[in-house]
């Protein structure tokens, strides 16, 4: 690298509005739910993809992209392979953290939580809901693997294509959901000077929310 990146021309402003305690929804899902509906009518591409941070026993982390496909006042869900880095993660330490980014509106949301697998019902309406190209992977994909080339996997995924064909694709014993059960929720609105708008919601014991401005 000849010369460094000069990374303080990235900075930029923000310019909106800003957020006010009176316009947050009591209930943080509802609240996710109406920030989310703004994002999808403003186009964003991969709208529902949200940062997943893990993390081993010993607190190792480790962070990646995944995709929301459920929301309901349970939870935040999406499926993956159980075998992979996340799914093994998350059997010896439930705990994890979703983030949402929407450059366009300014907007973060922070999330953080107890993961639970979803149930087995749960994950096969889902998993027959996807093309079949995409069922047909998740049987020939161990994830997280170490392969010797791609080749490996074409293999497996024509040995699947054969031993299924004309027939429905099974759900594997290893692939399914998790939800995040949320216990904070923080949602960021970007605004002028850094002067950023923070409201984290608190899980009671009573199962009510408590709503509080943090400083930016």
């Amino acid at each position: 690298m000849n010369q460094p990146l000069d990374l303080a021309a990235l900075r930029r402003d923000y310019v909106a509005h800003g957020l006010r305690r009176s316009e947050l929804n009591d209930d943080p899902i509802k609240q996710f739910a109406l920030w989310f509906g703004h994002a999808v009518a403003a186009e964003i591409p991969d709208v529902n993809a949200m940062s997943l941070a893990t993390a081993t026993p010993d607190g190792k982390p480790s962070v990646r992209i995944v995709l929301l496909k459920e929301l309901n006042e349970r939870g935040f869900s999406f499926f993956t392979n159980y075998a992979s880095e996340k799914g093994r993660h998350l059997e010896e330490n439930p705990q994890g953290a979703l983030a949402f980014y929407w450059m366009q509106l300014e907007r973060q949301i922070r999330i953080n939580g107890r993961m639970e697998r979803t149930s087995r019902e749960e994950s096969q309406d889902y998993f027959h809901s996807r093309p079949r190209g995409s069922q047909l992977s998740a049987w020939a994909s161990r994830q997280s693997d170490v392969i010797d080339a791609r080749r490996v996997l074409e293999a497996r995924l024509a040995k699947m294509e054969e031993r299924y064909a004309g027939s429905e694709v099974p759900l594997p014993p290893h692939w399914g959901g998790y939800r995040l059960v949320p216990e904070r929720i923080e949602f960021w609105q970007g605004r002028p000077d850094r002067m950023h708008d923070r409201f984290r919601y608190t899980r009671q014991e009573d199962g009510s929310w408590l709503i509080e401005r943090l400083a930016p």
